[in-house]
């Protein structure tokens, strides 16, 4: 890794977790976007997973009394037999599936009716749920979208959403860093120095964004996060498209 190439994503790093720290989302899809155009999926995902690691467990720790324990238990179950059944096939999409199904996601969620998705977050739901995410993240990278949307509809605040979302995403991004980084055939791995960069650098940008957190409102804080969800996906499904374009 050059150089120059480590001091851009170091940067992208801090402002992908300061966003993240403020909506609990979308800096974790950009950052795996840009790490999908720089680097083969496997060493995208592993960077990935260690960075996102950093940034919610840092978050999680910052706002650990707001966390929901049992949504956290629940989506840890869900996401280990998930991961299970996953390893059986360890399947590892192109860069254009990848992007594609990271795009599509939050459309498909919004598209499912309020009476097979209820407006609540109980243990039943988040188990279902965290089941389906897991198999998005190992199959795209992230499930922010989906789990996303699930908080999203629920009666929690906001601090409350930040702070389980983080708690959940960090087990999640282990059990994705596992899978890419250990069990799949063509297993990636990253420079040990830079991962400690990247570990330092979404601490710092997590710790910026509970600062903004602190000024947003409940209200304020939904209605960015949908419209962040709905720029960003309809990017990746455009990129996704035009890679399937190059590739026919």
């Amino acid at each position: 890794m050059s150089a120059a190439l480590a001091l851009s994503l170091s940067l992208l790093m801090v402002c992908t977790a300061l966003l993240s720290g403020v909506f609990g989302m979308a800096g974790g899809l950009i950052l795996v976007g840009v790490l999908l155009v720089v680097m083969p999926l496997p060493q995208a995902m592993v960077l990935h997973a260690v960075t996102q690691m950093a940034s919610n467990g840092w978050r999680a720790l910052l706002w650990r009394q707001n966390i929901v324990w049992k949504l956290t238990l629940a989506n840890l179950v869900g996401s280990v037999l998930s991961v299970g059944l996953w390893s059986i096939w360890l399947y590892v999409p192109d860069k254009a599936v990848a992007l594609l199904l990271l795009g599509l996601s939050p459309f498909a969620v919004r598209a499912i009716p309020e009476s097979v998705l209820p407006r609540r977050l109980d243990v039943g739901q988040m188990l279902g749920g965290s089941a389906v995410c897991m198999m998005l993240m190992l199959i795209s990278g992230v499930t922010g979208p989906l789990l996303d949307t699930l908080f999203l509809r629920s009666n929690l605040g906001r601090k409350e959403i930040i702070a389980t979302k983080a708690a959940c995403q960090l087990f999640n991004h282990g059990l994705k860093l596992v899978y890419f980084g250990l069990l799949i055939e063509q297993s990636g791995s990253v420079e040990p120095w830079f991962l400690a960069v990247a570990i330092a650098a979404s601490m710092i940008g997590t710790s910026f964004g509970k600062l903004l957190l602190e000024r947003l409102s409940d209200i304020q804080f939904r209605s960015w996060s949908n419209r962040i969800i709905t720029v960003l996906a309809t990017y990746y499904v455009g990129y996704g498209l035009a890679l399937l374009a190059n590739l026919a």
